[in-house]
Parts: C-alpha cells; structure tokens; sequence
C-alpha cells in the first residue's frame, strides 16, 4: 500500500471517530430504554402551576338557580363603541394583577392572598369565602393568563411563547423554539428562574440524561428563561468572522491609502 493510501486512510479514519463523538452528543434521552416499570412510577406527579406575583388572573363566579346573585363578583371591562359601525362589543372580563405579596384585592371581599397556591386551591379558597353571600354553592374558575417562557440562544426560533394550558415540560418549550441548532450543547441547558420571594436561580440540565424526566425542573414554570450554549465550533466561528470582517476593513483601508499615496506620488 502506498504511502498516499495510508495518509487517506488515516483521514477517514479521524473523520470517522470525529463523527462517532458528534454523534454521542446529539442524541436526547440516552438510555432511556432501560427504564422499568418501578423507574417510571417515581415520574407519577402530575403537574400543576402555582399562582406567583406579577401573574394576570381572569376570575368568573356563577351560580346556577339564580345567576343574577353572581354579578358582583364578575366584574367587567367596557369595550369601546366601533366607530364605522356604531357598534358594542362584548365586553372582556376584568383581569386581576397578583401584587408582590401574592393577593388579588376582588370585589366585596377585599385582599385574598393567592400566591403560592394552585388554581384549585385558589377555587376552593374562593368557594368558602363566597358561601357567606351566595345562596348556593358557587361555581368558580380561576385561569392564568400570562403564563409564559422564554428560549434564547442556539435554537432555531428564539422567542418568547405564550402557554395556553398553563403546563409545559423543557422538550416542549425547545419544540416551539424549533429545537436546538447543531451548535447547542445539549448537556448544559441553563434554566433562569425568579421564585415567590423574587430569589434568582439558575438550573443546569442535561437533555442527554434520561433522568431528566425526574427533575423537578422538567416542568417550567410560568416566566421561566431557557438558554441554550452555543459549543466551542460556534463560538471559534464567530472570532473568525469578527476577525475577517476586520482583516478585509483594515486591507480596504490600506489599499486605499496606497492608491492615495501613489496619486500624490506621481
């Protein structure tokens, strides 16, 4: 064999390994196929946001003999009259901000703090206080209106997304980003989150490890930031592009100088 065989075949065989170990970094969920029974059972929690400060609350109370008796609790927004077309709108429900100390000041009843609770607990906390002025027991619906997260860095469509069913795990959130770019690094997703006192803090996950599914930030709450690390080929790739993009201005710059020099040269 020549020794110009040798030299491609030792290439392709660096190309090969380098693609073996890319590979080991994409895959998420590694080993997950060893799971049992007794190892999905510890994932059995169902999830259920709790109401934090800053939250918009939307509230309804009703009644079904005598839903007249309901109206002072379900206040409303006016909307305004269309113009072209002389026209009412229905008018929207009255939304609630959480203030920082968790309470929601409602109609005759005053301040009731909410914060920490979930939205049953919330319902059930209304329906006791509501007895006292109602002749029934009173049907009451509590729904978060601003529940949303936000994924930046290497994904396909950073953004921030809105959360209609109030409950979503980390895969689903990368999945309205697009998922990750082939520069995310998958062991070391970041999650920034603000607690009810306002504490900050940042969770590290790993995407590979199939233990994730146990994490107690495998469900993101509402306002949490994911941030994807761009891996070194990434960040190498964007130094060679600064400094190209400041050779070929300096280059520009010189040969301008050189054309000016030689002008007054002549």
């Amino acid at each position: 064999m020549t020794r110009k065989n040798h030299i491609i075949l030792l290439l392709l065989a660096v190309i090969g390994l380098s693609a073996c170990s890319s590979y080991k970094n994409v895959p998420y969920l590694k080993e997950s196929e060893k799971f049992t029974t007794e190892d999905y059972a510890k994932s059995a929690v169902l999830y259920d946001a709790r109401i934090m400060p800053k939250d918009l609350l939307t509230i309804t109370v009703s009644t079904i003999t005598n839903p007249e008796d309901a109206y002072p609790f379900n206040l409303t927004v006016p909307s305004p009259i269309s113009a072209a077309k002389n026209l009412t709108t229905q008018p929207a429900m009255q939304t609630y901000l959480v203030d920082n100390e968790g309470k929601v000041n409602f109609p005759v009843l005053g301040l009731i703090k909410f914060g920490g609770l979930t939205k049953t607990e919330a319902e059930e906390l209304l329906k006791n206080k509501l007895k006292q002025y109602l002749k029934e027991d009173p049907i009451v619906t509590v729904r978060l209106i601003n529940y949303k997260i936000s994924v930046l860095g290497e994904v396909a469509r950073p953004s921030t997304y809105t959360v209609e069913n109030e409950k979503i795990n980390i895969f689903e959130a990368l999945s309205l980003a697009g998922d990750l770019t082939v520069y995310g690094i998958r062991e070391n997703v970041k999650i920034i989150r603000e607690k009810e006192n306002g504490q900050k803090q940042i969770v590290v996950l790993n995407l590979n490890d199939k233990n994730i599914i146990f994490s107690p930030y495998f469900y993101l709450q509402q306002n949490d930031v994911v941030y994807v690390q761009p891996n070194k080929a990434k960040a190498q790739g964007s130094d060679i592009g600064s400094m190209t993009s400041i050779l070929i201005s300096t280059t520009s710059i010189l040969v301008s100088l050189a054309g000016l020099m030689v002008t007054i040269l002549k």
